[in-house]
């Protein structure tokens, strides 16, 4: 089970409608928020997929001007990429591999690019025991 931390931003006076919005939505629980428009919720999911789509639902909300997700915890997922790492080479095998050339390595850490759907089906799909 994932849970994560959500930044929802608003303005001042929509605060009270979005808060009411966020409470009847479904998608998470509302924990607080400040005089500036600054409203923390949580989502739950069985992956990272799922935590998306209930993101796309706050977003989606009226008067949302953000919606950020700032924490993240995975028991399971933490679990099994632990094990993982466990049970891995401690040098990656495209290291040792001589004749790899630098512009072949494919880089995975900007999410700004990314489509992010298709990057938690893949995470949600390697975290998993077969």
């Amino acid at each position: 089970m994932n849970v994560s931390s959500i930044v929802v931003q608003t303005l001042p006076e929509n605060i009270n409608e979005v808060i009411e919005n966020l409470k009847n939505s479904g998608v998470c629980d509302y924990h607080l928020h400040d005089e500036i428009g600054r409203i923390i919720v949580t989502i739950e999911g069985e992956g990272v997929a799922e935590e998306l789509k209930k993101l796309k639902v706050i977003e989606a909300i009226p008067h949302v001007l953000s919606a950020d997700m700032q924490m993240a915890y995975s028991e399971d997922e933490l679990d099994d990429h632990i094990e993982v790492l466990e049970n891995a080479d401690m040098v990656p095998h495209m290291l040792h591999d001589d004749d790899l050339k630098p512009e072949d390595v494919i880089y995975n850490g900007d999410l700004k690019k990314k489509n992010l759907e298709g990057f938690a089906r893949q995470f949600d799909k390697t975290g998993k025991k077969s």
